[in-house]
């Protein structure tokens, strides 16, 4: 698998990004910063957060906020920086801390959307992550949205099963907006082919 590969941005966030109202969105344990780039050449405003800043001088210098930051105190306990409501999207991707659930869903503003693809059970066999810890149960993506009783979703797309690219894995993800129900702005997008997008 090659580097180039990995340096790709999301189908999943490529597919539901143009859903996200104006305004900031934070692309949450950002690692190298593929989904960040492919955020702000599409023209988002980006902060990006992780606990290593190796990827952050490049990320800063395309206009991307960065913040060096540990989520995880403890694996019962979360570190959230962010105040109710400050994000138009989140986006998180290839990582998993259950205690932040409620927390991701406080910061979304209403309206906001919620874009999110992780590991799930089953990808012990592809190898890491390996871990129950970092690995979703089935169905818990879509449980976990409904964890802030005050912060009702609207579901826009859920998948759950095996993919091959970048790398042969057991995933969920979602698309999911902070509403009470589906609207207009929630059309869902063609799936394309992947030589297309």
């Amino acid at each position: 698998m090659s580097n180039s590969m990995l340096a790709e941005p999301s189908h999943w966030v490529k597919r539901f990004a143009s859903l996200s109202p104006a305004g900031e969105v934070l692309d949450l344990a950002c690692g190298g910063g593929r989904n960040s780039r492919f955020l702000l050449a599409e023209g988002f405003t980006v902060t990006c957060l992780d606990r290593d800043d190796s990827s952050f001088a490049d990320l800063a210098s395309r206009g991307a906020k960065t913040i060096l930051h540990d989520l995880e105190p403890d694996p019962e306990e979360c570190n959230w920086p962010f105040p109710s409501a400050c994000f138009a999207a989140i986006v998180v991707c290839n990582y998993l801390h259950r205690p932040l659930f409620p927390h991701l869903l406080d910061s979304l503003q209403q309206g906001g959307l919620l874009i999110y693809e992780t590991f799930a059970t089953g990808n012990e066999q592809f190898g890491k992550p390996s871990s129950p810890r970092f690995l979703l149960q089935p169905g818990e993506l879509l449980r976990q949205i409904h964890t802030a009783p005050k912060s009702l979703m609207h579901v826009i797309g859920y998948e759950e099963g095996f993919i091959v690219e970048p790398k042969p894995a057991i995933v969920q993800r979602i698309c999911a907006r902070k509403a009470a129900g589906s609207a207009p702005e929630d059309k869902l997008p063609v799936w394309l082919n992947e030589d297309q997008i």
